[in-house]
């Protein structure tokens, strides 16, 4: 038994022998397949597909399973050789230590007659009586290997039998015993069926990394191809937007996965920014139109005074004109500077905690003089503090637009009756609503969605000084801060409406957004 560790190092060294085969059959499949394939006629398109990611990692898992398939493999192959192998030395043991007996009872004679009558069974085990000089007295093997019976202990052997009429020879397991009086005994197993089996365990194993190799192969071109189909359906559909053409979309299955939720959200994304572009145009062409009458108002009035102009206070007059007509322009930048400002959701001013019915009195103090010198009465009803988040600048600004609208287009009340032109703040729930109601023409239910588009004039304004952005920066404000602007009747007049929501603005998330 002492020579155990040799004989378990021999077993480990052939079985990582006999796993050569499989690691050389993984790599003759992993270098012969791709050079079949990139020489086929789509040779290119095999190219594009095997550069994709779903690819890569198909073939990096493939890899790492292989491995540990052979790894599994080859230990269960080298487990069970070492379970035949304690086996065969466990029952060689077993049969020595009788045979032992049996000589220390009857002496070399009876080892002999009980040897010669054992050899003689079928299927019987390997055994060999020699004297000190290696002549053989007894037993079945005729030739082993050199110098084995020179040492005790165990050694695998080349032997062949007596009773073979052809002489094959074969390997065997065997254990050396010297006997006191000299002589040898030597008790020894064929290895033919842990051959065997071996032989059979790793053949299994090889072709079930083969198959291993090719399904996996053939599962990552399938995956990486319908991979592909659909990252080559968004390129296309980028390519059309990179045209020019704004109103394309990224292709969605509908089956929920990593692909769907980007083109879902490149979607969403594409949504606003065709938006944000449709408005730039919008602008861009209100600009042009609704700037250039003022603009050649200015230039007229500078010609008129050139040429007709005789006396400083004529050029004063006329300077003085070109400036009010100067400040509007300017006021009128201002209001589209602002309004792009909001929209983007970049106004200078942050979030803070403020008191919205302050707010609502501070602005009607400020027009009450303008109210007044327009015949009107302006009232303010809201309780003591309404606390809610936002920008205070760009509300007071909304709010004081809504006011001088009111006032602009506000009738007279009646003796005795309401005030023409009322501002309101109320708390309802979780949200604020500040209201301007007046008692003018109003404006009527098809028109409210236009009203508050840029640069839009309705007919019974014409009259009247502005540049139709006084409801469009309201409502810009009301999205910046999550609420909205609403348009009512207030029979007769108008009730122009702004609901925030008290607690502040709410970020979308990306999935809200889609």
């Amino acid at each position: 038994m002492t020579d155990n560790t040799a004989i378990e190092r021999d077993v480990a060294a052939g079985a990582g022998e006999r796993a050569a085969p499989v690691r050389g059959l993984r790599e003759r499949l992993k270098a012969a397949a791709p050079v079949r394939w990139l020489r086929s006629p789509g040779a290119g398109g095999l190219r594009k597909l095997f550069n994709t990611t779903a690819f890569k990692l198909t073939l990096v898992y493939l890899t790492i399973f292989a491995l540990f398939a052979a790894c599994l493999l080859a230990y269960f192959a080298w487990n069970t050789r070492r379970l035949i192998t304690e086996q065969i030395t466990r029952a060689v043991d077993i049969e020595m230590t009788g045979l032992v007996e049996q000589y220390n009872q009857g002496g070399v004679r009876r080892l002999v007659l009980i040897i010669d009558a054992r050899a003689r069974r079928p299927g019987s085990s390997l055994y060999l009586v020699t004297t000190f000089t290696g002549d053989g007295l007894a037993g079945n093997v005729g030739l082993l290997g050199e110098g084995v019976l020179d040492h005790s202990g165990w050694t695998e052997t080349v032997y062949r039998r007596l009773d073979d009429p052809d002489g094959h020879e074969q390997h065997a397991l065997v254990r050396v015993y010297q006997l006191p009086s000299g002589f040898r005994l030597l008790v020894g197993r064929d290895l033919a069926e842990r051959e065997r089996l071996f032989d059979v365990i790793v053949a299994a194993g090889q072709w079930s990394i083969a198959l291993v190799i090719v399904l996996g192969l053939t599962g990552g071109f399938f995956v990486a191809r319908r991979v592909l189909r659909r990252v080559d359906a968004m390129t296309e559909t980028t390519r059309t937007i990179m045209a020019g053409d704004l109103s394309g979309r990224l292709p969605a299955t509908g089956s929920g996965d990593e692909l769907d939720r980007l083109a879902v959200n490149l979607n969403a994304m594409l949504e606003r920014i065709e938006a944000l572009m449709r408005g730039f145009k919008e602008v861009s062409d209100n600009i042009a139109h609704d700037l250039k009458t003022p603009l050649t108002r200015l230039r007229n009035r500078t010609e008129e005074a050139l040429r007709t102009a005789k006396s400083e206070p004529d050029y004063r007059y006329a300077l003085e004109a070109t400036l009010e007509e100067s400040d509007e322009l300017i006021k009128t930048f201002n209001a589209l500077l602002t309004i792009a400002r909001t929209e983007s959701g970049q106004a200078s001013t942050p979030l803070a905690e403020f008191d919205a019915a302050d707010v609502a009195r501070g602005v009607a103090e400020l027009y009450d003089p303008l109210a007044d010198e327009k015949g009107l009465s302006l009232a303010v009803a809201a309780p003591a503090a309404i606390p809610m988040r936002g920008n205070r600048e760009l509300l007071t600004q909304a709010l004081a637009n809504l006011v001088d609208n009111a006032i602009k287009y506000g009738v007279p009340a009646q003796p005795g009756g309401e005030a023409a032109v009322t501002v309101s703040v109320v708390s309802d729930g979780g949200f604020v609503r500040l209201e301007v109601a007046d008692r003018g023409p109003g404006i009527v239910a098809e028109d409210r969605a236009r009203a508050v588009e840029r640069f839009v004039r309705l007919e019974q304004s014409r009259s009247e000084p502005g540049s139709g952005l006084g409801l469009s920066l309201a409502a810009a404000v009301a999205r910046l801060h999550g609420g909205e602007l609403i348009l009512g009747d207030n029979a007769p007049g108008l009730k122009v409406t702004l609901v925030l929501p008290a607690a502040g603005p709410k970020l979308p998330q990306p999935s809200e957004q889609a």
